[in-house]
């Protein structure tokens, strides 16, 4: 009999016919596990379809794991997309998740992490345990073992690297935890590696369709810093800190009719690894289910066209919050041209300069924090207000007034913002977009998305944006992208100026 488990699940019908139509759509969005193998799968499997009286599905690989079945060796759960269902919004168990994907559980404890989304540790369990059918010490297991089985089939780092990258001190730890979830040795799984030892690692990084990677590789390229990051028509490349360690990435399609984006990876430093693909699939939305966002957004007359034009836009992410509030500054009030300019600038003069390249071209690191506290920047032709709003942003940051921590309500991150000289309700969305990459975020004073939203019509007033955009919740985010994205297709020249940031 067809079970289904605890969690927000598509309804059974649907998970019935997307696993035997195998559609990438929902890829990620349930598991399908099956008693009579002890095996668990994505719906996309190729295997044959098995009997549906042995079929159960689960809403998450650790509510699965956690009943007992391993990960199929032939879909490789590992390789699923995530499901941003669960970080989406403000609520408990979202700020958890994010919270977990930043690590906090690698050296704190539950009671820690309970205290920060300010619950206790036994509600925490519970509200995990309902909503993913798992516990959260579970959930985090499983997110390190899927990254290290994905390790140790795609790439030929040493399993004691792979150990450390998944986030296990100890390899005795790691051998016992990774046979009892896949009933196999990490070594056995290693007898045939299918990489070959190089200076960089190639992953796929999954994504639910459609994908329009050519229109987010666009915005990154006209935003893109000269030493730091490199994007042209199939690719972006960065280089990534510390100094005395610096690594590299370059993200382009992967070949062939695989979901995926191919990530090729240098990274000193094992512990960092997982941390750093966590920053990629943010910077390019892998985890977003464009099928839900389509739904909620297409009932606006305004959107429907653009949703037809490209159902697959995503909303880019960052790599670095202190980076996107200090660009967002620049450009306020300016074109992007002119903010990347500015921004350029700042980098050549401030950013901290690597001894060798680890890509040519890519040579400098973003400016800390501490770098412009008090530096000068008035010979970068950016205005003495302007120039204050970042000292005092960096100021802000050291001293813990503001931050990009993961958990904190869309509403919390705005008030401490805007709090600061210089930053309004605009700068502080932008940055939420983008740093927090939050899908509700919502510049609503914007300029051209007023015009946008108004179809043609005189632009609307902030007021009255803001309460047409209360029917695109949680999903305001990409109603704004879609409109710029709009407006700059349609634009007759590059030089436009807007009220905001360097979009």
């Amino acid at each position: 009999m067809n079970e289904l488990h605890a969690g927000t699940l598509p309804d059974p019908r649907s998970c019935e016919q997307a696993r035997l139509s195998r559609d990438a759509r929902f890829d990620g969005l349930f598991f399908t596990a099956v008693s009579s193998t002890g095996i668990y799968c994505r719906p996309v499997c190729p295997a044959p379809a098995p009997k549906r009286e042995n079929v159960r599905y689960y809403a998450t690989a650790a509510a699965a794991e956690a009943a007992g079945f391993r990960p199929c060796l032939r879909c490789r759960p590992e390789l699923s997309p995530g499901n941003d269902v669960w970080q989406r919004g403000d609520h408990v168990v979202a700020r958890a998740l994010k919270l977990i994907e930043h690590g906090a559980l690698d050296e704190g404890s539950l009671e820690q992490l309970a205290a920060r989304v300010n619950v206790g540790a036994r509600q925490l369990r519970r509200l995990f345990t309902e909503r993913l059918g798992a516990a959260p010490l579970s959930v985090h297991t499983t997110r390190r073992l899927l990254f290290a089985k994905q390790l140790l089939t795609e790439t030929a780092m040493p399993v004691t690297e792979v150990a450390l990258a998944s986030g296990f001190r100890s390899l005795r730890r790691f051998n016992a935890a990774f046979a009892q979830a896949n009933h196999i040795a990490p070594r056995e799984l290693r007898r045939q590696p299918r990489a070959a030892k190089s200076d960089a690692l190639t992953l796929r990084l999954a994504y639910r369709p459609p994908f329009d990677f050519a229109s987010l590789l666009d915005f990154l390229r006209s935003r893109a810093l000269p030493g730091i990051e490199q994007v042209d028509d199939i690719a972006y490349a960065r280089v990534f800190g510390p100094a005395d360690a610096p690594g590299w990435l370059r993200v382009s399609a992967w070949s062939g009719s695989e979901h995926a984006l191919k990530l090729e990876l240098h990274c000193p430093q094992p512990a960092q690894m997982q941390g750093v693909v966590s920053r990629v699939r943010r910077l390019f939305d892998l985890d977003a289910d464009p099928r839900a966002i389509a739904d909620a957004l297409r009932g606006e007359a305004t959107l429907r066209p653009l949703l037809r034009k490209r159902p697959g836009l995503r909303l880019p992410g960052s790599w670095d919050g202190f980076e996107v509030a200090v660009r967002a500054i620049l450009g306020q009030q300016v074109s992007v041209a002119a903010a990347r300019t500015l921004a350029s600038r700042l980098v050549q003069r401030h950013g901290v300069v690597l001894e060798q390249a680890p890509l040519p071209g890519l040579d400098r690191l973003f400016p800390t924090p501490e770098a412009l506290a008090d530096a000068d920047l008035r010979a970068l032709g950016v205005t003495t207000a302007r120039a204050e709003t970042i000292r005092g942003v960096a100021r802000a940051l050291l001293d813990g007034r503001v931050d990009f921590r993961a958990e904190q309500p869309l509403d919390e991150f705005v008030a401490r913002w805007v709090a600061l000289p210089g930053i309004g309700e605009w700068t502080a969305h932008y940055m939420a977009m983008r740093a927090l990459s939050h899908p509700d975020a919502f510049p609503a004073a914007d300029l051209i998305l007023r015009r946008a939203a108004a179809g043609g019509g005189d632009a609307l007033s902030t007021k009255a944006l803001t309460a047409l955009a209360e029917a695109w919740r949680p999903w305001r985010a990409y109603a704004v992208i879609h409109l710029w994205r709009a407006s700059s297709d349609s634009a007759p020249t590059p030089r436009t100026k807007r009220k905001g940031a360097d979009l």
